[in-house]
């Protein structure tokens, strides 16, 4: 009955809403769907979804059963990459969430120094932006995060060291028709333009919003490097981490503004697994050092 394909068939299925928007992304027919659902309540004896005209929702034991099935899921992937591992010679290895947010120059520094004190161990970094981080740490995918922002969205055996705060600055480019402004920016002035956004990585987790008004149009970029490129050419306004920004506000390239309502500093931490500890996972946590350490080598 809950085979790995049925369990991913439900998740799909509440993810999308629908049981037609699940068949087109599964190449079924919704009733086939529909039909499959239905045999998995049964056999559960459980009301999965709520059926709607042209849609379904979860009930609080269909919620439930998803949650559990998600954490089997990433387990059943984990044995499947553990024993592929074991069969073409296993290594050990620790994965580390850094958010888009921290300066990437320190990232191949610590690559470096970590393969001295560590030749056999394998050293994973993955690029998240907001929650997407907190998502990678509690779905077992990394075991220490650099930069991850605002409060603890997870539950689980999770440390933090403060890394201080994240100060943002609003910039345009300095031919942008906002360039001249000097009174500060009110909803009026920007809604005309639109808003360079970072889309958070989270899938299962609430995503983070990005600084927007309402019925505002965003320009979506994966990365600060493409929003800065998109700032510098005037095509969006909006805000960026002050230490990411310095250098092209003080060479002239983009203007830092004053808005009416400005937007307040992030939090920011180092986070690990507890229960993920390990003599690697030691020396990072050592090598990285304390609050003081972190704020001026990652976010200044």
């Amino acid at each position: 009955m809950l085979s790995e394909q049925a369990l991913e068939m439900i998740d799909i299925v509440a993810r999308v809403g629908s049981f037609t928007a699940a068949a087109n992304k599964l190449n079924k027919v919704p009733s086939a769907v529909s039909y499959a659902v239905k045999q998995i309540e049964d056999d559960l004896g459980v009301i999965l979804f709520e059926r709607h005209h042209r849609s379904v929702s979860l009930t609080p034991a269909g919620q439930h059963f998803v949650n559990q099935s998600r954490e089997i899921i990433n387990q059943l992937t984990a044995i499947k990459r553990d024993t592929q591992k074991v069969a073409n010679g296993w290594r050990p290895s620790i994965s580390i969430a850094i958010d888009n947010m921290v300066r990437a120059d320190r990232i191949s520094v610590l690559i470096a120094d970590f393969y001295r004190q560590f030749s056999d161990i394998e050293l994973i970094i993955r690029l998240e932006v907001y929650n997407g981080v907190w998502e990678t740490l509690s779905s077992g995918r990394s075991q220490l995060a650099i930069g991850a922002s605002a409060t603890l969205p997870v539950g689980g055996s999770f440390k933090i060291r403060d890394m201080g705060t994240i100060e943002w600055v609003f910039l345009v480019s300095k031919n942008h028709p906002l360039a001249e402004i000097e009174h500060p920016l009110t909803a009026e002035d920007l809604m005309p333009f639109p808003a360079i956004c970072l889309e958070d990585t989270a899938i299962d987790i609430p995503p983070r919003a990005n600084w927007l008004l309402k019925n505002q149009r965003r320009l979506v970029v994966p990365d600060w490097i493409r929003a800065l490129n998109c700032f510098r050419e005037g095509l969006g306004i909006g805000y960026m981490p002050a230490h990411l920004a310095s250098v092209f506000v003080m060479s002239g390239a983009l203007l830092e503004k004053t808005l009416a309502e400005p937007k307040k500093d992030t939090q920011c931490s180092l986070a690990w697994d507890q229960s993920q500890m390990s003599p690697a996972m030691a020396w990072i946590l050592d090598y990285l050092g304390d609050s003081e350490q972190l704020h001026k080598q990652w976010l200044t």
